[in-house]
């Protein structure tokens, strides 16, 4: 999801960066001062005058600004851009009763039906991990950092996270119940590359 701010105020969805946006001085990466503090790569463009741009590059959001601003508006519209972001990304984000379907629907169809948690629900507080399992109580966090990711690899946390209501670890008998989804090992790439790309150090719980 894009988002393109014409100054002084102007939102249109749908932005795709040009090559005008190709930064004019070296990019910063930073933490935003949101709750879930997404990292934050600020591009300046010397030929950039009357938009301020912002959208998501796996799990960083990249804010497209003008050169000529100083550095306290590029402060204050790194904040709302991204604020506005996270806002679009909610309203568009499967809630925690679509997420517990389509828990239930990935059991039957991987899981023979086995898996069946108390609860699941997506978090903002998963720092370190793209999921959670607590076996003891049958409930399930997904990170919100998944929000936007291609469909698999969100289908991939979930059943990771399936997968330990019925094995503890990530033993050999782990990996053989998740075998089942054709999309496995591309997911795992996809998420090892976004925390690369990212400087994360999140694994698979």
């Amino acid at each position: 999801m894009d988002l393109d701010v014409a100054l002084p105020f102007e939102v249109d969805a749908g932005h795709s960066p040009s090559p005008e946006d190709t930064p004019a001085v070296p990019t910063r990466g930073r933490r935003a001062t949101s709750q879930e503090q997404p990292l934050v790569e600020v591009r300046r463009s010397t030929r950039r005058r009357r938009t301020v741009s912002a959208y998501r590059d796996g799990d960083r959001v990249v804010v497209l600004v003008p050169a000529r601003f100083t550095r306290a508006e590029e402060t204050r519209w790194v904040q709302t851009m991204t604020e506005r972001l996270a806002a679009s990304e909610a309203k568009r984000r499967p809630s925690d009763t679509d997420l517990a379907a389509r828990a239930e629907a990935l059991s039957e169809r991987f899981l023979d039906g086995r898996a069946r948690p108390a609860s699941i629900r997506w978090v903002a507080n998963q720092r370190g991990r793209w999921g959670s399992c607590t076996p003891s109580e049958r409930t399930i966090r997904i990170s919100s950092r998944v929000q936007g990711m291609p469909g698999y690899v969100l289908d991939y946390v979930i059943l990771h996270e399936l997968g330990h209501l019925l094995v503890a670890g990530h033993g050999p008998d782990f990996w053989a119940v998740l075998s089942s989804y054709p999309r496995l090992e591309r997911a795992r790439g996809y998420l090892d590359g976004v925390a690369a790309a990212s400087g994360l150090a999140l694994s698979d719980d």
